[in-house]
């Protein structure tokens, strides 16, 4: 179960970034960088077990570890939560639609690839905006992939949705340099809760947690 803390306005010491973003000049921005999935690639190869629970673990261990993408609202109430739960579209060939699915990550990633395997089989066929699991819980995150092509920059435009913090991601397809291998990340967050540096920490630490898979794929 996941914990909920409320922030204390009074002595936050971000507080006034967050008023000014909110209040002043409400923003949020898209960065995109393309990552380096060499290493992560070939590892869920020799293991036989897909690339895209991989990813959504990878991200969700990341923006674990950094506060700031964790703010977010609990019925009203501005606090951080102690972890996210990546929300992720599943397509489906026979009509061309997508519907929402989500799988909580705790623990090792063993056990998250369970659970995903899982939840794929339990409900990845089932139609709808959202799939049979139901609403994902308060503390979900977007994060999704467009598999069929690569950018070098993407958008994401919430026309005009008020009160949400959580950062969203979306991957590209693969691209081939040489010896490596790359996929485009793009990264929407809300400049009230999440700065340049902050997003910087995150791209920083995704690289070095993709950098050695083995030290958790193996787990």
């Amino acid at each position: 179960m996941s914990e909920f803390t409320p922030i204390e306005i009074s002595t936050w010491s971000a507080y006034g970034q967050f008023y000014y973003y909110t209040e002043m000049a409400p923003t949020s921005y898209s960065v995109t960088r393309d990552i380096d999935v060499t290493r992560l690639r070939a590892a869920v190869k020799a293991r036989g077990i897909k690339f895209f629970p991989a990813y959504l673990y990878a991200v969700t261990k990341v923006i674990g570890g950094i506060k700031e993408f964790r703010i977010g609202l609990n019925d009203g109430i501005l606090g951080i939560w102690d972890s996210l739960i990546p929300a992720y579209p599943q397509y489906h060939d026979d009509d061309e639609t997508t519907s929402l699915l989500w799988t909580e990550v705790s623990g090792i990633f063993s056990d998250f690839y369970s659970a995903y395997l899982t939840d794929r089989k339990d409900h990845g066929e089932s139609h709808g905006i959202l799939s049979s699991k139901g609403i994902p819980p308060k503390n979900s995150y977007i994060i999704s992939c467009i598999p069929w092509f690569t950018f070098e920059s993407f958008s994401l435009h919430n026309h005009g949705i008020k009160d949400y913090y959580f950062p969203s991601f979306e991957a590209g397809a693969f691209k081939h340099s040489a010896d490596r291998v790359f996929m485009p990340l793009s990264a929407t967050v809300h400049h009230a809760t999440v700065d340049g540096h902050t997003l910087k920490c995150f791209y920083d630490g995704l690289d070095m947690l993709l950098a050695f898979p083995e030290s958790w794929l193996d787990k």
